[in-house]
């Protein structure tokens, strides 16, 4: 095959809108019915909803130069990526993910193999995730590649009594380390910065740089993963969180929310909290503070749970790689950081 057959951009209207859809199903065990419909819960206080067979509604958006940027994104791994944006919060809320539905707006600059490239991603995270029902509609759009998706998830009414109360002596959990992703991103915005400086005459003769010493916090922002047995081990071991969030704004904002929803207050110790020696290091690079990178930096794709302190020695027994930040106590101690120290400082989180 030549290399000019290789590089060719099939335009969109050139199969249209159906065609499109037709060659991003075609092969996949999925049928595209938009129509298909249900009757779903919303998430309620808690998280929590009773009756038989539960479904519950979780809804994303992700627009470019906005919340992703394809300079440095590549389209399979945002496809995966928006996935587990949406899965994260059934998850954390102890559900089983069923049905994904995507809505896409695009512009004219992307072609039919820009579109498979994004949807081999999404596929991959489908399988991973044993999602059963995969829709998707397709929409011009005049400001890029952007992106709405719908997660489906379904709870059995036989596990829903399971679910201990939140009280203000719940243990918080964290279930891997933070603010990796966000020194990820800045190594990326810190690349497109240095290449955006080579003036035109030379962009030809740029050379990529050696990014393997930052494999790492790379992997953590680009392409983040979700255990799909987060489910089945609460259900597998009869321990149930209280309550749990997925952190994609950051830590502060995950407690705050919690603290919220829940009329509790919060103590989290800062020596508790997992942060990698390679974000860490990166910090040092880039002149930032890796705890501000862990509490406020986001894309962190992990899960805070709130555990009651009387299952804490069965917890840390079945989950021995999730780590325990700090408890919840009364309102009106509101959500600290507290230091080694001894010192609280206010938890301080953007939109609260």
């Amino acid at each position: 095959m030549s290399a000019q057959s290789e590089q060719k951009r099939t335009q969109i209207n050139e199969i249209g809108k159906r065609g499109l859809l037709e060659r991003l199903f075609a092969g996949t065990e999925y049928r595209n019915n938009v129509c298909e419909s249900f009757t779903a819960r919303v998430i309620g206080k808690g998280g929590r909803t009773s009756g038989v067979n539960n479904f519950v509604v979780n809804q994303k958006t992700m627009l470019e130069g906005v919340d992703f940027d394809l300079t440095y994104t590549p389209l399979k791994h945002l496809g995966y990526k928006a996935c587990l944006l949406a899965l994260g919060d059934i998850y954390a809320k102890c559900y089983n993910p069923v049905s994904l539905k995507f809505s896409l707006g695009i512009s004219a600059r992307f072609c039919v193999e820009d579109v498979e490239t994004f949807w081999s991603g999404v596929l991959g995270a489908c399988k991973e995730h044993n999602i059963k029902n995969l829709t998707l509609d397709l929409n011009a759009s005049m400001t890029g590649f952007n992106i709405a998706v719908t997660a489906v998830g379904q709870q059995l009414d036989k596990i829903t009594s399971a679910f201990p109360a939140v009280s203000d002596t719940c243990l918080l959990c964290l279930t891997g380390n933070i603010g990796a992703a966000y020194m990820g991103l800045h190594v990326l915005e810190r690349e497109k910065v240095a290449f955006n400086k080579i003036p035109q005459n030379q962009a030809a003769s740029y050379v990529q740089p050696d990014l393997t010493r930052y494999k790492y916090i790379l992997s953590q922002y680009l392409s983040p993963e979700i255990n799909p047995k987060t489910t089945a081990q609460f259900t597998e071991a009869k321990l149930y969180p209280a309550t749990g969030y997925f952190i994609t704004n950051g830590l502060a904002a995950a407690v705050k929310q919690l603290c919220l929803d829940h009329n509790v207050g919060a103590k989290i110790y800062l020596g508790k909290i997992p942060i990698a020696s390679q974000t860490f290091a990166m910090a040092e690079e880039l002149n930032l503070d890796a705890i501000t990178a862990a509490l406020n930096g986001g894309d962190d794709y992990k899960f805070l749970f709130a555990v009651p302190v009387t299952e804490h020695e069965r917890f840390h027994k079945e989950f021995p790689n999730v780590d325990i930040i700090g408890h919840l106590c009364k309102p009106a101690a509101g959500a600290m950081l507290v230091t080694p120290e001894g010192a609280e400082i206010t938890l301080r989180a953007q939109g609260f």
